[in-house]
């Protein structure tokens, strides 16, 4: 949702729901669920201040926290596409995602990957 256009939002997403329905996925709701699954971040860094120098420190995503990421991410990996309409964008992007493909993959992939690189500053989280 942009700017509070909330009936907006909502149009858009049934649209992709009859995409998805259009390319013989007999239960798009299934793969709603599996791409939120499939995107959502286990780990991740936050930058944190000690003795002057600047750490990116590893942590656990709680999980009200990972459903919110992974809702931002395919979102923000659809609305870079071009060339299309918003709903078929998303309808491509959730499909990718459920496959484990795609922007918002992309992004979980990079995110763990970062944090993996940084465990030698994970004693760091303790203050």
């Amino acid at each position: 949702m942009k700017e509070g256009k909330k009936n907006i939002a909502r149009q858009i997403f049934r649209e992709s729901m009859d995409i998805l329905v259009e390319k013989g996925n007999k239960d798009p709701q299934k793969i709603f669920e599996k791409a939120i699954e499939t995107v959502k971040p286990t780990l991740e860094v936050k930058p944190k201040r000690i003795g002057g120098a600047v750490y990116q420190i590893p942590m656990e995503v709680k999980p009200n926290r990972q459903l919110m990421l992974a809702f931002r991410w395919i979102l923000d990996a659809a609305r870079s596409r071009k060339g299309a309409p918003m709903a078929k964008k998303l309808a491509e992007e959730l499909m990718n995602a459920a496959n484990g493909e795609g922007n918002a993959m992309k992004k979980k992939e990079d995110t763990i990957k970062m944090a993996q690189a940084n465990k030698a500053f994970a004693h760091y989280a303790k203050y």
